[in-house]
């Protein structure tokens, strides 16, 4: 391989581990004067303006009516199930904890095929992955469920939020795997993002954020990462993800799903003043190292069988 084409790989995946890892301390510096679902809405839908943008400079602008409604529904699952849950539980907890949360999803994702028989009976090393991986799950929600936070934020309530949000996102995953999408990925990813953006921002509606909301309030910090979000967090970040599934093998990629939360967890902590109490880092290292075996394993049965593929979608 060329020096130069390994120098853009280390580029996307330093794009792929930081933009996607800071992703959830945007999310928390964003919501601080703008309403989550408002919020979530607008950064999808002019996101995926951008994307439809470059799948038009491309050509692939067009798409069927079946298209659409594929991504309505996994626009549903993906964005307003699940990131709209990462963003409503950011108000409750701490953004590396909500990252930590949404590690899960690769473990969910494997039991759901299994359960839904369009993945085979998980193996013995992978169910130990499995139960590390809700232990240390557990491990974080035993106390929330007893205390409060000392601020009044409530932990219990946005970890419980994204326990329902990150199995939703595995459920749009594993229906997005089977379903038929437009030949372009730039053009799903911008159907996608438009769908869910419109069901996020009609949530806001309904939920009433449009009364309370004055963008006279909205801080500049707010405001910069809200445009960070946008460009760099779901237009370049997932550029890079398209990018190294074409240039590298599905199990290299697949890495960000526990290297995200790492790299939220230090970045919370070092700029939002998180604290890593030991709790936090016993439970991190049970989930992250639970879904680095579940994901390593079903990449190497993958290699070794014919099976259904084991692609992880992205939960920013």
């Amino acid at each position: 391989m060329a020096a130069p084409t390994k120098i853009r790989i280390i580029i996307a995946f330093a794009a792929l581990y930081l933009v996607w890892g800071s992703t959830y301390l945007g999310i928390r510096f964003t919501i601080e004067s703008i309403p989550p679902f408002l919020m979530a809405g607008t950064r999808f839908l002019l996101a995926g303006v951008i994307m439809f943008a470059i799948a038009w400079s491309q050509g692939a602008w067009k798409s069927s009516w079946a298209n659409w409604r594929v991504s309505l529904v996994v626009g549903a699952c993906l964005l307003l199930g699940g990131n709209g849950g990462v963003t409503i539980a950011e108000k409750y907890i701490d953004s590396g904890l909500a990252a930590l949360i949404v590690a899960i999803v690769p473990i969910y994702i494997v039991i759901l095929g299994w359960a839904t028989g369009t993945a085979p009976k998980p193996a013995p090393i992978v169910w130990l992955g499995l139960v590390g991986g809700l232990a240390g799950v557990g491990f974080l929600l035993g106390p929330a469920l007893r205390f409060s936070s000392n601020d009044g934020r409530h932990p219990a309530i946005g970890m419980s939020i994204l326990l329902v949000s990150s199995f939703i996102w595995s459920a749009g995953s594993l229906y997005s795997r089977s379903a038929k999408h437009a030949p372009s990925p730039f053009l799903t990813a911008a159907q996608q993002m438009l769908c869910g953006g419109l069901l996020l921002l009609l949530a806001g509606i309904l939920t009433g954020e449009l009364r309370s909301f004055h963008p006279r309030s909205i801080s500049m910090l707010s405001l910069a990462s809200f445009i960070y979000l946008i460009i760099i967090g779901a237009v370049v970040g997932y550029t890079a993800y398209i990018w190294l599934l074409r240039h590298c093998e599905p199990a290299k990629v697949a890495t960000y799903a526990y290297v995200n939360p790492i790299v939220a967890v230090l970045l919370g902590a070092g700029f939002a003043g998180e604290k890593l109490s030991m709790r936090v880092l016993i439970a991190a290292a049970l989930i992250i190292g639970s879904v680095a075996i579940v994901i390593t394993t079903q990449q190497l049965r993958a290699r070794a069988e014919p099976a259904i593929g084991s692609a992880i979608e992205p939960a920013d």
